[in-house]
């Protein structure tokens, strides 16, 4: 069997896949739903999506410090194995597998209300309201989804041939929206609403509140998950340990100051009063703000931006679950078969279709709840728990693997990984208590609608997984040096 990746993703390649991963339902969506899904936040978005970056920027710098001593497939997993135990490498990377997975499902299912609005804004009225139908929706979901697995196996020149163009094309059409949000105001959306949609907007002031705030941003923290995918690509990056931390950086740089100005932007021109109501009644989103005050033509190009940066995410996101999967499958905590490289493509095929699979299980949860904030949760509190035991892993791994310590190459002043490290866990935590809090004390039907139990019975599913094949590897191999170690190119 080969077993070998090609290291062929360069500095733009790695930049592309955090980018994509980060920017989709995250900045057209998140912003203006957390209204309903939080509510009392009010004018105070932008300021708790500007929290909300300080702990994952924290994160961000602790993936950069660890991916420059091990720059492997399988990013976390590797990093926390190595610089913690095995087997919270594997919980913790678990974890991040499982909520991306349902992530990647519930971007396929949002995708398509967005291909509908380009539908109606075309005046497409047969294909929108086929478009519309949830038995249509759900089968293209699962189409869009098994496209791109289907990309990402065929190989890494596919990938970034798909990847790139888009996400050049996302940009431009997201620099249109920030133009479009700076042009207008309040005034405006007022004069048009009342106008042309007989609505009126009941003006109220926002109160703040310190609970409210530190509850939105916990639920905007999602909007900076994806940087963590560079990481994963490490089998995959030429030159990873200069290039994977400089990716990391760049892209918490670029998505940063691109999701500040587009957030702004928005609620610039629309009233955060109107944003608030409208949240409650049905899904909000950036272009359907917009779509008030703008010509149809530009509600068209407003909309394609949002469908194209929804599409970005998949084929970024797969890339980076299906490396988790090869990597357990490479030491020899998961079955081995998973571990099976393509040999045309040399593509982790077996991890892309679980990866796939489960992703598939994402959409359906969508369909039948009728709802995909709980996606969101599930994906929040799981990378929470990654993001800490990275910032535990540069914490602790000078004393657990010295050799691998001397390896890092960003921040290599032992105090400055320790304030890292430290801050960052104390942020984390606060970020999980907080979002824990919440979710439990959401009134729900069923157990199941509550995030921190569906990831509470994953993490057991996922330990029993553990045991099972660590119980067997220890027969075979000496599992103490075999994780002092980095798995082979």
């Amino acid at each position: 069997m080969n077993s070998s990746l090609h290291r062929q993703l360069g500095l733009l390649a790695l930049t592309s896949t955090g980018i994509c991963s980060m920017i989709g339902a995250s900045i057209y969506v998140v912003p203006f739903m957390v209204q309903r899904h939080v509510p009392g936040i009010g004018p105070y978005v932008w300021a708790a999506f500007l929290f909300a970056a300080i702990p994952a920027s924290l994160a961000a710098f602790a993936y950069a410090i660890l991916a420059s001593a091990m720059p492997r497939a399988g990013g976390s997993y590797v990093f926390a194995s190595r610089g913690l135990h095995p087997y919270l490498g594997f919980v913790a990377s678990f974890s991040q597998w499982f909520g991306l997975c349902i992530a990647i499902g519930v971007i396929s299912y949002v995708i398509v209300p967005f291909l509908r609005e380009v539908a109606l804004a075309m005046t497409w009225t047969n294909v929108a309201n086929e478009l519309g139908k949830p038995s249509i929706r759900l089968i293209l979901s699962m189409a869009l989804l098994w496209l791109f697995v289907l990309i990402n196996i065929r190989g890494i020149k596919a990938y970034e041939k798909t990847l790139i163009p888009l996400m050049i094309l996302m940009f431009c059409l997201g620099l249109l929206v920030i133009g479009i949000g700076f042009t207008f105001q309040h005034q405006d959306s007022i004069q048009a609403l009342s106008s042309h949609a007989q609505k009126e907007i009941a003006f109220s002031e926002g109160k703040f509140s310190w609970s409210v705030f530190l509850s939105a941003s916990a639920v905007l923290f999602s909007s900076f998950i994806g940087f963590d995918s560079i990481a994963q690509a490490g089998g995959e990056a030429r030159d990873p340990g200069k290039l994977l931390p400089r990716a990391i950086v760049l892209t918490m740089v670029i998505v940063s100051v691109f999701y500040f100005l587009f957030c702004s932007a928005i609620y610039h021109t629309v009233p955060w009063q109107f944003v608030a109501r409208e949240a409650l009644i049905q899904d909000v989103s950036a272009p359907g703000l917009l779509s008030y005050v703008v010509p149809a033509t530009f509600t068209v190009w407003i909309v394609a931006g949002a469908a194209i940066a929804l599409t970005n995410d998949l084929p970024a996101m797969l890339l980076s679950v299906s490396r988790l999967l090869f990597a357990w499958a490479e030491d020899g905590i998961f079955p081995r078969s998973v571990a099976s490289i393509h040999p045309i493509y040399h593509t982790p095929q077996r991890a892309l279709v679980i990866s796939g699979i489960v992703a598939t299980v994402g959409i359906l949860g969508c369909h039948l709840a009728g709802d995909f904030f709980l996606g969101v949760d599930v994906l929040v509190i799981a990378m929470l728990f990654n993001f800490l035991l990275m910032c535990l892993t540069v914490l602790r791994l000078p004393y657990v693997n010295p050799v691998l310590a001397n390896e890092v190459k960003v921040v290599r002043n032992r105090k400055w990984q320790s304030f890292i490290a430290l801050s960052g866990m104390g942020m984390l935590l606060l970020f999980l208590f907080i979002h824990v809090q919440r979710d439990v004390s959401t009134a729900q039907p069923h157990w199941y609608f509550h995030s921190t139990y569906v990831w509470l019975v994953v993490m057991v599913i996922g330990s029993l997984i553990f045991w099972k094949e660590f119980r067997k590897l220890r027969k075979k191999v000496n599992v103490s040096e075999l994780f002092k170690q980095l798995p082979r190119e």
